[in-house]
């Protein structure tokens, strides 16, 4: 979690594509050339993820309703995904829609170290070669990326928390 995710690419490209041979290294031939991108953005995302639901289902656990839920005879399965991951949703969606602009944000350091042409390596090579336009158009599709994210997540409350209801 606290490794840098380019040196983590880097590492995976020296274990898995040089040492092992199993995915190519770089470029966007085929699908399994994403696998190890998508894995070096996903891990420090998902324990990150992983830490707050926990942490989040264990404050939730104890609360009183779920005792008084066990206690009516509820199935251990039917309280903790029908009450008590219920009630967790709301903050668990709105760490994913947070989640989603560092994934954007780390899209570009990881799309320079694998070679893939996108939207990040069009950016770091429009600031290479000061074309300053593509440089503007490119953090503003960024830009507009995170806030529909958060536009999404905001949107997603109210189907999550009926009390949430927009007038």
């Amino acid at each position: 979690v606290s490794i840098p995710p380019f040196w983590v690419g880097l590492m995976f490209i020296l274990l898995f594509a040089l040492k092992l041979d199993w995915l190519p290294a770089s470029g966007v031939e085929s699908a399994s050339a994403y696998v190890l991108p998508v894995i070096v953005l996903a891990i420090p995302r998902m324990s990150f993820m992983t830490r707050y639901v926990r942490g989040a289902m264990l404050e939730v656990l104890s609360a009183d309703y779920l005792r008084t839920a066990r206690a009516k005879g509820l199935p251990e399965g039917a309280v903790v995904t029908g009450h008590a991951l219920r009630n967790t949703l709301i903050p668990i969606v709105t760490l994913v829609g947070l989640q989603l602009g560092y994934l954007v944000g780390g899209s570009v350091i990881i799309e320079q170290v694998f070679g893939i042409p996108g939207l990040g390596h069009l950016l770091v090579q429009s600031i290479f070669n000061r074309d300053f336009p593509v440089v503007q158009a490119a953090v503003l599709i960024l830009s507009l990326s995170i806030v529909l994210a958060n536009l999404l997540t905001d949107l997603t409350y109210p189907y999550l928390d009926p009390r949430i209801r927009h007038e």
